[in-house]
């Protein structure tokens, strides 16, 4: 089973709060609001794509990485593991 069905419902919810962003993004523009108001709205936009990006590579990581070789080599799990942990910091 494909790791993003295991999580279909929250990734599923995310992009419904991306496309809520996007459409707010497209609001701002057709009422003319501020380039300060505008660019915030796409600030929080990235930020939430960044987040979902995110969670898939960090889940996909797990998957196909960690688990399969937590029997077989516990350095490389321990050093995908160190990845993820890394990958977590920067896109959250």
């Amino acid at each position: 089973m494909s790791h993003t069905i295991r999580r279909k419902t929250k990734l599923l919810n995310r992009v419904r709060r991306i496309r809520g962003q996007v459409d707010a993004i497209e609001r701002a523009l057709e009422a003319e609001a501020g380039c300060e108001q505008v660019m915030h709205v796409i600030a929080a936009c990235r930020g939430a794509l960044n987040g979902l990006l995110g969670e898939v590579v960090e889940e996909h990581i797990q998957s196909h990485l960690v688990e399969p070789l937590k029997d077989k080599d516990a350095s490389a799990a321990e050093a995908a593991e160190q990845l993820v942990d890394v990958f977590r910091g920067y896109f959250r």
